[in-house]
């Protein structure tokens, strides 16, 4: 049994640590506010940026000669994967969950016999792929001087993707990031960004009227389909920052009711130690009386 000062040494500790996690929950819950608000104003103008671009790829179906980033290379050989994750730990299983999608997809795509190479975005991410898969990572993408996200900030690595999609690096690009659902739901979620993925049905909202186009849609779609990987990009990093902090709070949540539990289990054993050292004392005072 532990004696009393180590006991009470251990209970400090853990207190302390308390403060710590409780102080992050709620530095996190300011965050994860704005961070969700952010996710949740670019939805609409993400999803109906793709609803645009099936109108214009259905209203092109048949025809020749197409954008690049629209019809593909004609191949599928070389993948690149794009692994979004955080700059900072202690955010539960959010890192761990994409890391192990994303490997899931690389180690399929390997044994397929594909050529697979990756991008990271987050040192996260990073450290874990890059032990399984340093031959393959080509470039990395910090983002920890990043404070408040914005569109300027996920354009670069747009463009840098785009120019290798051109220079023939790759055929398919993939993202994988987490979507905020609720704090206590992130859904890991695989998005195909290079060719764009276009939903045959994703253009009946736009209603049965029929619209020209001016310029003609090809011209539209060689200017709309490079905007449409940053769009898509910047809003998945949005995903990803407001899952990052709520899958944060909760294991922050987790972590201080934790701490609580552990303080009063010492405190208890504390209290019996002490209780049974003084019951020693005693009963040595009483001895030493009785034999005088």
């Amino acid at each position: 049994m532990a004696n009393l000062k180590d006991l009470r040494n251990r209970i400090a500790s853990v207190t302390s640590t308390q403060k710590i996690t409780k102080a992050m929950k709620m530095v996190s819950a300011s965050k994860l506010k704005r961070a969700q608000e952010a996710a949740e104003a670019a939805r609409p103008y993400a999803e109906r940026m793709e609803n645009v671009l099936s109108s214009l790829a259905s209203s092109m179906k048949g025809q020749t000669g197409g954008p690049k980033l629209l019809a593909g290379t004609g191949s599928d050989q070389k993948h690149l994967v794009v692994v979004a994750t955080s700059e900072r730990g202690l955010c539960g299983g959010f890192n761990t969950n994409i890391v192990k999608a994303s490997k899931l997809k690389i180690n399929a795509l390997i044994n397929e016999g594909k050529d697979v190479t990756i991008i990271t975005i987050g040192k996260k991410g990073a450290a874990v792929l890059k032990r399984d898969y340093s031959n393959k990572m080509i470039e990395h993408f910090d983002m920890s001087h990043v404070k408040k996200l914005s569109f300027d900030d996920a354009s670069p690595i747009s463009t840098r993707l785009i120019e290798m999609y051109e220079a023939g690096d790759f055929d398919v690009c993939t993202l994988f990031f987490a979507k905020f659902v609720n704090v206590l739901t992130q859904v890991v979620t695989p998005l195909q960004l290079i060719p764009a993925s276009i939903n045959e049905e994703g253009g009946s909202d736009l209603g049965n009227a029929c619209y020209d186009y001016e310029p003609d849609e090809s011209e539209i779609l060689e200017n709309l389909l490079p905007r449409n990987v940053g769009v898509q990009l910047f809003r998945a990093l949005l995903e990803n920052a407001a899952s990052e902090q709520g899958s944060r709070m909760t294991a922050m949540d987790s972590a201080t009711r934790n701490a609580g539990d552990m303080i009063d289990s010492l405190r208890t054993t504390y209290n019996r130690s002490r209780q049974a050292v003084i019951t020693n004392e005693l009963i040595e005072i009483i001895s030493g009386a009785e034999a005088l």
